[in-house]
């Protein structure tokens, strides 16, 4: 295919949507063979872009009558575009049958084939005009699917609160692309890159704060995580494409001007802090849900807030890994949420404790081992899990904030889930517990092996990651007390969930208020809603009044 493969990875999906607008809408089976095959044909182009980066390495294809703007193939493009054309195609794939009957399947399909074609131009621009438009159309297609359903008010309602977020994304990315336009007096991303590279402007700091601003709108990030878990009365296949490649866009932007951040310390620490509080807040709030989208919807929230974090510690080859590992298992989850549901409807719902365990299933209480061992497991065998993984990697652990921020996040993550087994109170707990801890350990050697041999494929100039993750450090007195704060945190909810499920009555009385008002709060979540919902009614209240006093006009 000579150099086209990057032109039909792009120009398959909209070929394919162009060509569904000639058909009857009708004619379902014509419709959706059209779609899946071009889908499929941009599966395969993409792999080829990627190849093409193996063999060629970094090269730009400009496009026809205009030779300015250009698609960039390198190989945070060649990643992204397999990554995203692959899960594209699932996603048609699963919409053959879950729309059927639909009245507007036409429409869905023009509109999945349109914002594939946005999502993929914004990956291989190698222009930030083109890049700029990417991201536009990439909310403005999502808008029309997720309301898709137009009687539905509901979906109505939340496609709007996403279009306006996504808009604030954009005004802030077109801001940061006019200060690199004027400041260096050209569109074309790689002589930004190469130029910012070269050393620091006034206006740099300012771009990466813009950047991350306007990450923050598309992935999902506190204050603007609200839009994303309410819009679930859209299709599920729409939900599983935008779960699993659409708020990943924000860690992909950060990822594209990785130079500029090897200049711009003050977006990473912003990254960082925010990403810590939506990963914190969209974990605890998706526990209160009791709906299985809306909970995959705070989980998604939870991960991008991870993703984001790890942009800020510096890890950014980590975080293109984090975001196609949670596209592909978070798309397969909303794809399967129906079968649960299901199931779910078919179940009677009758709690289980142990005395009905005893009287009907004629089974014996599970057996407890001591809190003290359980504990000393806790906290001592995740952490050298952990640690050897890294060490076996050649990670250098101890070197780098970056590196210990993760270390110790999975060291949590680790101990978390060891201390839920203890409360789950197993027939045979030493046995979960084992296969909890090789299931771990694989989890953990992935991670850090594959992350950091990603690494090594994404920025194979140590230099510029050397320089991004000491950017990323901060004030060695500040990062020691927040571990030790985040420590101390984690410890005090673990003896807090403890003494709450006591069976000291007075111990668990007191624990048990606490934890009540607690999920109160979390119930409601943290009133986030509510204040969205105030300010709305007050703007429109408002309007409403300058309105009347223009009578007179």
């Amino acid at each position: 295919m000579g150099d086209m493969e990057a032109f039909l990875t792009l120009g398959f999906p909209l070929m394919s949507a162009l060509l569904l607008l000639s058909l009857r809408p009708q004619s379902e089976k014509t419709i959706a063979r059209v779609s899946v095959s071009f889908s499929l044909l941009t599966a395969l182009s993409s792999s080829l872009v990627l190849i093409s980066y193996l063999r060629k390495g970094y090269h730009e294809h400009p496009l026809p009558w205009f030779e300015s703007l250009t698609l960039r193939v390198d190989p945070l493009s060649s990643v992204m575009a397999v990554a995203v054309s692959v899960i594209s195609f699932l996603v048609h794939a699963y919409s053959v049958r879950y729309m059927q009957d639909d009245s507007g399947y036409r429409r869905f399909f023009v509109l999945l084939d349109l914002i594939t074609f946005s999502i993929l131009l914004t990956v291989l621009s190698g222009n930030l005009i083109l890049l700029v438009l990417g991201w536009h159309l990439i909310g403005v297609f999502l808008f029309f699917l997720l309301f898709h359903n137009l009687s539905s008010d509901q979906a109505g309602r939340y496609a709007v609160w996403t279009f306006l977020v996504h808009r604030i994304g954009d005004l802030f990315l077109i801001v940061a692309v006019g200060l690199l336009a004027y400041t260096y007096k050209t569109f074309h991303l790689q002589t930004i890159l190469e130029e910012v590279s070269k050393g620091s402007s006034p206006l740099v700091e300012t771009v990466g704060i813009l950047l991350v601003l306007s990450a923050f709108a598309k992935s999902a990030q506190v204050p603007f995580h609200i839009w994303l878990p309410y819009t679930m009365a859209g299709p599920t296949p729409v939900s599983a494409l935008m779960h699993a490649g659409i708020v990943n866009a924000g860690g992909f932007l950060i990822n594209r001007f990785a130079p500029l951040y090897s200049q711009a310390e003050y977006g990473l620490h912003l990254a960082f802090w925010v990403g810590l509080l939506t990963a914190i807040l969209g974990s605890a709030l998706m526990l209160m849900q009791t709906d299985i989208k809306k909970a995959l919807g705070y989980s998604t929230v939870g991960q991008m807030g991870y993703m984001i974090m790890e942009c800020g510690v510096g890890a950014f080859a980590l975080a293109i890994y984090h975001l196609i590992a949670h596209g592909i298992f978070k798309a397969t989850l909303f794809m399967g949420s129906g079968n649960v549901i299901h199931h779910a409807r078919k179940d009677p719902n009758i709690p289980e404790d142990e005395v009905y365990s005893f009287l009907v299933k004629k089974e014996m209480p599970p057996s407890r081992v001591p809190w003290i061992v359980f504990a000393l497991i806790t906290v001592s065998v995740p952490l050298a899990i952990v640690v050897f993984a890294h060490l076996i990697a050649g990670v250098e652990v101890f070197k780098y904030q970056g590196a210990l921020i993760l270390l110790f996040f999975g060291w949590v993550t680790g101990a978390q889930t060891i201390f839920s087994i203890y409360k789950m109170a197993s027939r045979n707990v030493l046995k979960l517990l084992l296969f909890v801890l090789v299931s771990f350990s694989v989890v953990v050697m992935g991670y850090v092996v594959i992350g950091h041999s990603f690494e090594a494929f994404l920025y194979p100039d140590k230099a510029l990651v050397e320089k991004i993750y000491q950017k990323a450090g901060i004030d060695p007195l500040i990062f020691e007390a927040m571990v030790i704060l985040i420590t101390l945190l984690v410890v005090v909810g673990w003896f807090f969930v403890y003494y709450a499920s006591s069976n000291r009555d007075f111990v668990a009385r007191k624990f048990k208020s606490l934890y009540l008002s607690l999920y109160t709060h979390l119930s409601r979540e943290l009133y986030v809603t509510d204040f969205y919902s105030f300010i709305a009614k007050k703007t429109v209240s408002l309007s409403k009044e300058i309105n009347r006093l223009t009578r007179w006009l």
